[in-house]
């Protein structure tokens, strides 16, 4: 569990980070292997899902050493309602959600704290508009965590 207190935002009390996997935590498939070092500091405070419907088949070898755990979509359609649910499911109030696809948004509406990258892939506006937070990395959006000072100075109001 992660407990940060953000004067005008409240107390929040976290138990689950949800990332998207591409374009937010890979690139065309592959990790991003910047990121391998924050999951695992995250790992030890937070439970850490990744949602992917694994568009290029890579997920399961590319983070088989991380202590994550992979939930794949439908492919059917209906990913942003599939990710909504998720995060309802876990409980939104105690989950912090990663993305920037237009699947994303449903579950970064939901969760109680919401950041979109801006990365290579861009960003959907629909999930933009529907974050706490916009940054251009991935480290930086998971470092908020490992020193939350950087959250309140963001998030304070």
């Amino acid at each position: 569990m992660l407990n940060i207190f953000i004067p005008g935002f409240g107390e929040i009390n976290l138990d689950h980070l949800v990332l998207d996997y591409n374009g937010t935590i890979a690139k065309d498939g592959f990790l991003i292997q910047r990121t391998k070092k924050c999951i695992l500091a995250l790992s030890e405070k937070l439970t850490i899902h990744v949602l992917t419907a694994d568009t290029f088949g890579t997920v399961a070898k590319e983070l088989y050493s991380l202590p994550v755990k992979i939930e794949k979509l439908e492919k059917i359609g209906g990913e942003t309602d599939q990710k909504r649910r998720f995060v309802d499911e876990l409980g939104a109030e105690r989950t912090v959600a990663i993305g920037n696809g237009y699947n994303d948004e449903g579950m970064l509406k939901t969760a109680k704290i919401a950041i979109c990258i801006v990365g290579g892939e861009g960003c959907s506006n629909r999930t933009l508009q529907n974050s706490d937070l916009v940054v251009t990395d991935i480290v930086d959006a998971l470092e908020l965590f490992i020193y939350p000072e950087r959250l309140k100075a963001t998030l304070r109001h």
